[in-house]
């Protein structure tokens, strides 16, 4: 059964930003391999992305006085217009970029970068994850359904932790709700092709993420990716040596960069291990809101995986870290 794709946040959308919130080219990208068409378009997405912001500032200026005047509905029909054009030419865009995917990450890739910063459009997001991770044509999803069919020795682990992964998330509530089915069936045809792996209970919230995003088969190869070839298995091995490392090199950068909260912290003996082992086992998702952790993922997919910049390689975190912030 393949489950639908579903937003995030489905009272909310992303939380605009005037860094974050719309595609758009700085003066500082690469813009010389873009065509006159594609400089025009991002031209016209910066300026509806300032009249936006402006709108939302008066908005908020509106709203924070409470008044109903007829000037806040004009405020608002304008921001409203803003926003219709703005989609247009955002869906413009990425539907131009994942139709020319090849010569985007080749010749665009600053660009590419910054769009990918600013955030993925959520009805583009479950196709660009594909793409970034080479998970679009995988042999081991043929092999799906046949996994589901096979017994794991993780069954039972699983059915226990299925209920403690979003569970305020409409789509995971409630026992026999599909988001859980299709989660428990994604993590258990991992723990059978994985089974040094088998099953970690932080991996269910990147599962579980990429479920609201896209159907399972697909979820599954994206995971499949995700572990081996970002090697985010390294980190769920039994003996979390990864994980370990990767707690050893934070320790070292709070020292260097936070030296009095450093020395704070171990005079209240707060461990770092304490706050910091599910940051890098749920990659934040279990500690910024959803939509947030979203945008967040948006860029690991991009910039740590074995075509970015960084990559969380044999040495842990120093690969990712200092190229990823």
């Amino acid at each position: 059964m393949a489950s639908p794709a579903v937003s995030p946040d489905s009272s909310s959308h992303e939380a605009p930003s005037s860094h974050n919130s719309a595609p758009g080219c700085s003066p500082t990208s690469d813009t010389e391999n873009l065509s006159p068409d594609e400089l025009e378009l991002l031209a016209k997405l910066e300026e509806q992305n300032r009249l936006l912001e402006a709108d939302s500032k008066s908005m908020r200026s509106m709203n924070g006085s409470r008044r109903n005047s007829g000037s806040s509905l004009v405020s608002s029909s304008s921001a409203s217009s803003n926003l219709s054009h703005l989609e247009e030419d955002t869906w413009i865009l990425w539907g131009r970029i994942v139709n020319e995917w090849d010569e985007w990450r080749k010749k665009k890739e600053k660009l590419l970068k910054e769009l990918i910063r600013k955030g993925i459009p959520h009805h583009f997001r479950a196709i660009v994850w594909q793409l970034l991770c080479s998970a679009t044509d995988m042999p081991v999803k043929n092999q799906y359904s046949e996994l589901l069919k096979m017994s794991s020795p993780c069954e039972k682990l699983i059915r226990r932790d299925i209920a403690r992964t979003y569970p305020e998330h409409e789509f995971f509530k409630g026992q026999d709700s599909l988001g859980q089915e299709v989660l428990f069936n994604v993590m258990k045809a991992y723990s059978l092709v994985d089974r040094e792996v088998g099953y970690c209970q932080g991996s269910a919230f990147i599962v579980g993420l990429l479920l609201m995003q896209m159907p399972e088969e697909e979820a599954f190869c994206v995971f499949v990716r995700l572990m081996q070839e970002y090697r985010l298995r390294e980190l769920f091995k039994p003996s979390m040596a990864e994980l370990g490392l990767c707690i050893y090199q934070f320790e070292y950068m709070l020292q260097e960069q936070l030296p009095e909260l450093n020395i704070h912290f171990r005079s209240q003996s707060f461990l770092t291990s304490m706050y910091a082992s599910s940051w890098f086992l749920t990659l934040f998702l279990t500690t910024f809101p959803l939509p947030v952790a979203t945008r967040v993922f948006d860029i690991f997919m991009y910039e740590v995986g074995p075509y970015g910049v960084g990559h969380w390689g044999p040495y842990g975190m120093g690969h990712w870290g200092p190229h990823w912030v």
